[in-house]
């Protein structure tokens, strides 16, 4: 999509990005380029192309360098921030995160990369919406489908927006002259409203589409979270089953795709294979978001980055024997054996919480904790070819073998720098979701290579999640037989035993099984405080015995319980090498908007959180549709 100076200045206002100026003499041309949206959005193929740029905002969340997404799970029961070597990081959050600290930097967190981003994409949206009458189509259903896939778009980002945010700006439509004068709006009001144009798209966007492109799936997905959201749980059961029950979709429980053929893995492993995810035969994917090494460019160059994300720094001769006598194990690709090829090269910024890495896994027969599948640092070999020419017959014989669990006499051996530590350095995690191999044999040189993780396509919505959202809707409505047949379906197919009883199934269960299924694909924190929100507003007694208040929802919420209980970084508030202890505090239930958003916004009020400075100017939250 191409627009003029002068809307991308306007725009630039509309999504609060006041950290770049704006030059009057922009603001004064009143002539309009050829490349204004009503003049060049004329087609049909043209507002697909718009809605690309929205797609393309979607993806950015899940690739890069301390990718948006690990930020989402550090502020939850599942990760920290594994990068203790610094002290900028989000992990003391109540000296980190204020709204004046630096919030969209790898090297500290990624916050205002959703306030911008997400912005920008619901801008994006609009301008289909605001000129959706602009082009001729060949039929109404093709201005329909177009029209629903960008209030899809929309309602995605405001989703997101409200359960990171809280109440925020509500944009309806595109903008044609600067804003100063922006007020929060209730997040009941945004989240109605995007429920209505949901049952619009919903109605009106097919199951025919190109991979990437949105989906009625996606749109009937997206609306069962907004449902939940409202507290509607009868639509939510209603929008999860047009999913579930329909012919388009099903769970892949049989092996599929490239590596249908490997004895070795199962079908988890294909289900999570990056030449695998768009395929016609992947019959759970509701929507993706594509990345190839063919589109390689200066914004996708540098791939998922996923194996740099999620893997420990176990790399760089970081690790020695237990004696302390050797280097153990080397990253160099050419080794013999190359593990950095074949586990990646990590830096540990999302490291897996005990809860996630190890308590949940109580079933030795599920795929996705399994030997090959799951990878523990005893699954790694000390490979550095000095081991073999070693005097000590011990340390010789190490060659090959797998590293030995580190134990309070061995600890300070392997770990003989005082810049080491297990946070970083020693824990578990998924293979099959973060290995991301290759197809270019030229990329093992370029810095994005396998190491890290390259291009691939990501889920965004799977249809495994689908039943875990109609699963949760029962629980609230107190139907736990129904809820535990919808999370045996995700079991089963892992090869996870089934549940036997249903009096035991709550929320906390779901939880759970997200956790298990939906690593480094769902946003954790928006969604605990979905939950949190639900508990508040419907005063039912959570698991932990508790009830809470939307009154008292930043002092009191169960988004921070669930973290105290499952999350011990924060709970017991460990200390790192640098001297910073993980802490977390009850109004992280919602982030602070960032104080750039008012740089600009003169005349009107974004509200700011509880817990933030700023809060104490606070105007009442406009409460109907502007």
């Amino acid at each position: 999509m191409k627009i003029n100076h002068k809307l991308i200045i306007m725009s630039s206002v509309a999504v609060l990005l006041s950290a770049n100026a704006c030059k009057k003499d922009y603001l004064d041309n009143n002539a309009l380029s050829k490349y204004e949206p009503a003049a060049s959005l004329t087609t049909p193929a043209a507002m697909k192309a718009a809605l690309a740029g929205a797609g393309l905002t979607t993806r950015g969340e899940f690739f890069g360098d301390m990718a948006p997404i690990v930020t989402e799970s550090i502020f939850s029961d599942v990760a920290v921030d594994g990068t203790t070597d610094k002290s900028t990081q989000a992990q003391d959050m109540i000296s980190r995160v204020t709204p004046e600290a630096e919030l969209d930097n790898p090297d500290y967190n990624r916050i205002g990369y959703y306030w911008t981003n997400f912005f920008r994409g619901i801008r994006q949206a609009n301008t289909v919406i605001s000129n959706i009458d602009v082009p001729t189509y060949a039929n109404a259903a093709e201005k329909n489908s177009i029209l629903g896939s960008a209030y899809f778009f929309r309602a995605y980002f405001y989703y997101r927006l409200v359960h990171q945010f809280g109440d925020v700006p509500l944009l309806l439509s595109d903008l044609d002259a600067p804003k100063d004068d922006f007020y929060s709006t209730k997040r009941e009001v945004i989240l109605t409203k995007m429920k209505a144009d949901l049952e619009f798209a919903q109605a009106n966007v097919t199951d025919v589409a190109n991979r990437g492109e949105v989906t009625k799936g996606a749109i009937s997905h997206l609306l069962t979270k907004v449902n939940l959201a409202l507290g509607k749980f009868d639509d939510a059961i209603a929008s999860a089953s047009s999913v579930i029950g329909g012919t388009t979709y099903s769970l892949m429980r049989t092996r599929f795709g490239s590596t249908a053929g490997d004895a070795s893995k199962n079908v988890i492993w294909d289900l999570h294979r990056m030449d695998n995810k768009a395929i016609a035969a992947n019959k759970e994917t509701l929507y993706l978001v594509i990345d190839r090494e063919a589109f390689v460019s200066s914004s996708t160059g540098s791939g998922s980055q996923v194996m740099r994300n999620c893997v420990p720094m176990w790399h760089l001769n970081l690790l020695r024997t237990p004696s302390g006598a050797n280097q153990a194990i080397t990253d160099a690709v050419t080794a013999e054996i190359p593990l950095t090829l074949m586990y990646g090269r990590g830096i540990g910024r999302y490291r897996g919480t005990p809860y996630a890495t190890k308590y949940i896994w109580t079933d030795n027969t599920d795929y996705r904790h399994a030997k090959g599948m799951w990878m523990d640092m005893t699954d790694l070999v000390y490979n550095n070819p000095a081991l073999k020419t070693s005097t000590n017959p011990t340390e010789k014989a190490l060659y090959g073998q797998p590293l030995v669990q580190y134990n309070s006499t061995t600890v300070n051996n392997m770990f003989t720098n005082k810049s080491l530590d297990t946070i970083r350095h020693w824990f578990g995690w998924p293979h099959y979701k973060t290995f991301i191999n290759s197809t270019n044999a030229l990329a093992v040189d370029k810095w994005w290579s396998p190491p890290r993780g390259t291009n691939t396509d990501w889920y965004v919505f799977r249809l495994a999640e689908t039943y875990l959202l109609r699963a949760e809707a029962y629980v609230w409505k107190g139907e736990l037989a129904l809820a535990m047949a919808d999370i045996n379906q995700v079991r089963t197919r892992a090869n996870a035993a089934p549940l036997t009883d249903a009096s035991k199934v709550n929320i906390s269960t779901i939880l759970d099984e997200r956790a298990r299924e939906l690593y480094y694909e769902e946003p954790r924190k928006s969604e605990l405080t979905r939950i949190a929100y639900i508990f508040a507003s419907t005063g039912k007694t959570a698991p932990n015995g508790k009830t809470y208040s939307l009154a008292t929802f930043s002092d009191n919420n169960y988004m921070y319980d669930r973290i105290i209980e499952k999350n011990e970084f924060y709970r017991d508030k460990v200390p790192t090498v640098s001297g910073v202890r993980f802490q977390i505090a009850p109004y992280h239930v919602l982030w602070p908007v960032p104080a750039s958003a008012q740089r600009f916004n003169t005349n009107g009020r974004i509200n700011q959180n509880k817990g933030y400075t700023g809060y104490e100017l606070n105007v009442p939250a406009l409460d109907k549709l502007p």
